[in-house]
């Protein structure tokens, strides 16, 4: 019962905040385009909106590492693995600046949608070639004015935490425009938010743990399936850590 009540309570609150939100991120827009033509702050505003509702959750423990490892000013193609609907909260927790890509149903929803829009988030148009094209242009474009872009390269979530294939795209892009990857691994955040539900009983103590940058030179001989391989063996390998440490404590 507590449980369905906390879910209801996050819903309405959700629902209530939204427009105070965007309004705060309209304001801000406004004010910082003049001299801030990389909307840097009004992503940082955009992940303390983010990271409200993770912080409001009594049932969520979320804890980060390695933000220090994101050099500044380095632009990245920032990739994660994607278990769960919650995972673009958890990893807007670390305050790092970037361009995500997201599908296009996301930029519909209203206020959240329309913030993405003001941040000139990346939107992926899923199952359309055109679409697919279009997106990889606009990263090419997000990424020669210097900015990271965050794909998650499963392409959707994970059922069972795993992570499972990369699509090339993310790694074509690092190829084209000779930039580092940074990989970020989470876990335990498809059990706090699985499909269609959230899960409010017990406590859920999720990661999300910024890992070493790879350079560009380490993968410039290999093809875009390569390094998808290289970048997705190196995940596979801190995930299994971060589980066995959670197993632990």
């Amino acid at each position: 019962m507590l449980g369905k009540i906390l879910s209801v309570l996050m819903l309405v609150f959700i629902g209530i905040t939204f427009p105070f939100f965007y309004g705060g991120a309209l304001l801000i827009w406004i004010v910082t385009l003049p001299f801030d033509p990389h909307l840097r702050f009004l992503h940082y505003y955009t992940c303390f909106w983010a990271s409200t509702y993770t912080w409001v959750m009594p049932t969520w423990r979320i804890k980060t590492e390695g933000r220090q490892r994101c050099r500044k000013g380095a632009t990245y193609i920032i990739v994660s693995n994607h278990q769960s609907q919650l995972d673009i909260l958890v990893n807007f927790r670390l305050f790092l600046f970037y361009k995500i890509v997201s599908k296009s149903e996301m930029f519909r929803v209203p206020f959240m949608g329309w913030n993405m829009r003001l941040n000139q988030y990346i939107e992926l148009v899923r199952g359309n070639k055109d679409g697919v094209k279009k997106m990889m242009e606009d990263c090419e474009k997000t990424l020669a004015k210097g900015n990271s872009v965050f794909i998650y390269p499963e392409g959707t979530r994970s059922p069972d935490g795993e992570i499972k294939d990369f699509k090339p795209g993310a790694f074509i892009l690092a190829h084209k425009a000779q930039v580092p990857i940074l990989p970020i691994v989470l876990t335990n955040t498809g059990k706090a938010l699985p499909k269609w539900k959230m899960n409010t009983s017990g406590v859920h103590r999720m990661r999300v743990r910024v890992l070493e940058e790879i350079p560009y030179e380490r993968f410039s001989g290999l093809s875009a399936p390569e390094t998808a391989a290289l970048v997705r063996r190196i995940m596979i390998a801190e995930l299994a850590k971060l589980n066995k440490e959670n197993n632990n404590n």
